[in-house]
């Protein structure tokens, strides 16, 4: 299935004095395979090595010699010259060896003439906790997430619709009913499949025909995610914290005071008690984070209030897993509170692999914000509604008070620009346009 992120992955190949590259995501979101069909059809020369199956390099790079001869030892281990022209070494399951993750930066240094790709599964919690330097500025990081809506109407081949959703985004010209229609009802199964590329495939495979969707396949990838969390911790107590704050999140989506709150996780509970799981959890890329900003101003980040802040889980097919939901409930919008927080979820995750960082505001009334980017145009509201009842005081009080180019506001309602107000109309199935 075609991914975006492979664009990125050849304009790395076509940069000189490559350093070593990294992708980081979830299990399950496609590294292995994106990376291993991308090595292939760009490259005279590709090896692979897998850190759980090869100790023998692991045992290397835990060994004591030099660089240089580890260098040496390595090109014998893999029986290859990877120097060699047009060659390019993919090491999986990198964070099986946080001696090599610091080694790459003698790659980089002496021998940025060889192209390595990285991945791993937890890798992003293996750096965050390894006990050796990272090679902070030799190494290019990618972050790869769940495939994104357009991604998944290419996976049923749908082309044509993603022509047309483009054009009317740029043009705020609405799209024909019928069309639109159609629009949702695929955005309304992506609710179901998520963005995880085996669920997605599956979806294809069955010709969209959700009786026949195997459910199975999302639930044995958040029973993985529990499996995960025995790794990489600091004790079997930290384990089941983590365990206890993700299955927290889908109920906390729907807070009344629209903020995560550790006193939810279990009774009493503190930050300081759960603070390190929850970074277990981010680092993992399992969890999504938006910031609560103070002020809605350049830049974002200087005025993010570290202390509240909501979590978003990574996937919105694993939220509607995890929930079991009917998928009859999900095509009928029999969803009941739980609508609005599904479908806020799904922004942020389409926001997110399109490069934004989250943000939200609140009055110190009642009124929020849902998002706020950090554009070309400045800093653009974002409000979120489920349906297509688009009346909004907070909105209308944010713009009076902040004045910003123009706002948008995502629904079920088609395409349009409202002068006056100064609202640019986006359907829920267009999120991924939102680029700066």
């Amino acid at each position: 299935m075609k991914r975006k992120i492979y664009q990125r992955l050849l304009e790395w190949k076509n940069e000189k004095n490559t350093k070593p590259l990294m992708i980081l995501g979830a299990r399950q979101v496609g590294k292995t395979y994106i990376i291993d069909k991308f090595c292939k059809e760009n490259f005279k020369n590709y090896i692979s090595v897998n850190l759980f199956e090869n100790t023998e390099i692991v045992n290397l790079y835990n060994s004591d010699i030099n660089s240089d001869e580890k260098f040496v030892k390595l090109k014998l281990l893999l029986g290859f010259d990877i120097e060699k022209e047009d060659t390019v070494l993919f090491i999986d399951e990198i964070q099986e060896s946080e001696k090599l993750i610091s080694e790459l930066k003698y790659f980089c240094e002496k021998h940025n003439n060889i192209k390595i790709i990285c991945a791993g599964s937890l890798l992003g919690v293996k750096l965050k906790r390894s006990k050796f330097s990272f090679p902070v500025g030799k190494v290019t990081m990618i972050d790869m997430y769940p495939m994104d809506f357009e991604e998944f109407l290419i996976a049923l081949n749908e082309e044509l619709l993603i022509d047309e959703i483009k054009k009317c985004y740029e043009n705020n010209t609405q799209m024909l009913d019928v069309i639109h229609h159609k629009a949702l009802e695929l955005y309304k199964l992506y609710l179901i499949t998520g963005g995880m590329p085996e669920s997605v495939k599956n979806m294809k495979d069955v010709n969209k025909d959700v009786i026949n969707y195997n459910k199975d396949i999302l639930k044995n990838i958040i029973d993985s995610y529990f499996k995960d969390m025995d790794k990489y911790v600091l004790n079997n107590s930290e384990s089941l914290k983590i365990e206890k704050v993700y299955n927290s999140i889908p109920s906390q989506l729907t807070n009344e005071v629209n903020k995560f709150q550790f006193s939810k996780i279990v009774t009493g509970a503190k930050s300081r008690d759960y603070n390190s799981s929850l970074g277990w959890l981010e680092a993992s890329n399992i969890i999504i984070r938006s910031n609560l900003v103070s002020l809605p101003e350049i830049p974002l980040k200087g005025f993010v209030k570290n202390d509240t802040f909501k979590i978003f889980l990574n996937d919105v097919g694993i939220l509607t897993s995890l929930l079991e939901i009917k998928y009859s409930d999900i095509l009928t919008d029999n969803l009941s509170l739980y609508k609005g927080a599904i479908t806020e979820n799904f922004v942020a995750n389409q926001l997110l692999y399109n490069g934004y960082s989250l943000y939200y505001w609140q009055s110190s009334g009642k009124a929020e914000i849902d998002f706020l980017l950090y554009t070309n145009d400045g800093i653009i509201p974002v409000e979120v509604k489920a349906g297509d009842t688009v009346q909004s005081k907070s909105l209308n009080v944010y713009m009076e008070k902040f004045n910003p180019k123009y706002a948008i506001r995502i629904s079920t309602r088609n395409f349009g620009f409202d002068k006056k107000k100064k609202i640019k109309s986006i359907p829920l199935y267009a999120v991924f346009c939102i680029k700066d």
